[in-house]
């Protein structure tokens, strides 16, 4: 029935405004059925889409198109618990969360870097040191977390950790005198299992929308979360925490997305048969290893040996280094000789790894700490991809959870006069816009071979196209920090009257009238 034919019908004699207004919702009602119909079978067709094609070679291939939070709200627990079991169990699995942590994090953590000026490229040094000493002795261990146990590094290690296997992590911000330490302000490291995922609430008369424990406003902007007492599946009760108060970070991967999902979703199925496969493997090579056999008997019945040494009915074991023994007449013997694992192997192995590399985004070396046939240039070339991933994380967690932190601590510690200058004086609270500035340094990585890096960074210097500033960055150092221990050093070796070695001359002593200091000019 087509619009001209809705607007007929609907027709009401004697009365044009009501026709045309039943017209206008007719047509409306009969738009909306038809967009609601399903689009007709193309079983066995070649559309436009080949990957759209039903046919029996994609029969088993169940597509649905179900709302991402519909999604997660049935399998994100499920998800959850076997990437934790991964975890644990897993050897693959667990040197993946380890990479995460030791890449975006790294050994010492993130690095505060001031950048108070006062003036355009003449930076305030005592404020950018006090600053940076303030954070330093808040970040220590038994201030910035509440239970004393860990540092703020240890606690940053902690979450990427976690938002790698389950894909989200919490934090609870401690505020005024709970928090113990001067700045009033410390970091709670809560069980993302404490987020009651199965809490759900339409938004309705003065009741805002609950989607897996998290209470959204009509925009999805988090105003509350709703935390189990203890991350217990069986417990159903749940405290209502407002979002002021919580950190909950997590990478999303589309829109409208209120939780996070494990990062080894895609691989885990993957890592899960290959950690099954290499246990029966290894059974195999085992019962291989053990030359096992079987004895029958002539008629074939179970019956034991008992005259061979064993009771009457009971089954005979026998296992001495260098005997032979003679069977009775009429018994053999049947020697079971594993032939697992065979040739095949490790080439299987290493495919399934390489799949399971690309769906954690790291390079296959480095996950199976498999460096046969490797050389300079093609490791070189993976691991620069890799270490694109790694900063890309870096940054995110920058925005997420350092950014927020700071943000609070610098204007907690600035009211509180935790900033002070080497004469004791704090800074002063009016300027506290002009001593906000600031950075954030992440973990840098090095090459087997850093001659060439040097090489080329000093060439980038010369023909300018970088400066010694970019230099520093990218090897994961303040470039002030690097010209006040150079001048530490020089005034050191002058005061002790210690002759360095030259040795880029060759090794040969400086001039006897010279002083005894290093250079650091550019060639």
């Amino acid at each position: 029935m087509d619009f001209a034919q809705v607007r007929q019908r609907a027709a009401i004699p004697g009365s044009p405004i009501l026709n045309a207004f039943k017209a206008e919702r007719e047509a409306a009602r009969a738009m909306q059925s038809a967009r609601s119909q399903p689009l007709p079978s193309r079983s066995g067709a070649r559309g436009p889409f080949s990957a759209a094609t039903s046919d029996r070679f994609t029969a088993s291939w169940m597509a649905g198109q179900r709302a991402i939070n519909d999604e997660l709200r049935g399998d994100l627990d499920a998800l959850r618990s076997r990437a934790r079991d991964l975890g644990k169990n897993n050897d693959y699995a667990r040197k993946f969360l380890r990479m995460v942590a030791r890449n975006v994090v790294g050994a010492n953590g993130f690095t505060l870097q001031a950048r108070v000026q006062d003036a355009p490229a003449k930076p305030d040094s005592l404020a950018n040191s006090a600053i940076e000493a303030a954070w330093f002795k808040w970040a220590k261990r038994g201030s910035a977390e509440i239970t004393g146990r860990m540092s703020f590094a240890d606690a940053c290690r902690v979450m990427m950790m976690a938002t790698a296997r389950d894909g989200e992590s919490l934090a609870r911000i401690v505020r005024g005198s709970a928090a113990g330490n001067p700045e009033g302000l410390a970091l709670q490291l809560l069980d993302v299992a404490r987020l009651d995922t199965q809490r759900n609430q339409a938004t309705g008369r003065g009741r805002n929308a609950i989607i897996m424990g998290v209470e959204v406003d009509d925009y999805q902007r988090p105003l509350a979360y709703w935390l189990k007492d203890r991350a217990d599946a069986s417990t159903s009760s749940a405290t209502r925490i407002s979002a002021g108060e919580i950190l909950h970070i997590y990478v999303p991967e589309t829109a409208e997305q209120v939780r996070g999902i494990p990062w080894m979703h895609a691989s885990m199925l993957s890592l899960h048969d290959l950690g099954e496969f290499n246990r029966s493997a290894l059974l195999a090579a085992r019962k291989g290893a053990d030359t096992l056999g079987f004895i029958t008997s002539p008629d074939g019945t179970a019956q034991g040996l008992g005259d061979m040494g064993g009771a009457e009915g009971e089954a005979l074991q026998i296992s001495a280094p260098g005997t032979y023994d003679v069977l009775p007449e009429g018994y053999s013997m049947q020697p079971y000789d594993s032939k697992y694992p065979n040739e095949v192997f490790d080439p299987f192995t290493k495919a399934i790894l390489r799949r399971i590399s690309s769906g954690l985004d790291v390079a296959y070396n480095g996950l199976a700490n498999d460096l046969e046939g490797v050389n300079f240039s093609s490791i070189r070339a993976g691991v620069l991809e890799e270490r694109d991933q790694w900063t890309t994380l870096q940054n995110w967690f920058i925005d997420a959870f350092l950014e927020p932190i700071y943000t609070e601590w610098f204007a907690r510690a600035m009211t509180a006069g935790c900033i002070t200058m080497p004469n004791g004086s704090a800074l002063p609270i009016a300027k506290a816009a002009k001593f906000a500035a600031h950075e954030w340094q992440g973990r840098r990585w090095t090459w087997v071979d850093p001659l060439k890096d040097i090489e080329a960074a000093r060439l980038e210097v010369k023909t300018g196209i970088a400066s010694p500033q970019m230099i520093a960055a990218r090897n994961g150092v303040d470039v002030e920090d690097v010209i006040a221990s150079i001048a530490a050093f020089e005034a050191m070796v002058a005061a002790s009257g210690v002759t360095l070695v030259d040795y880029s001359n060759g090794g040969s002593a400086p001039a006897a009238d010279a002083a005894p200091a290093v250079s650091t000019a550019l060639p």
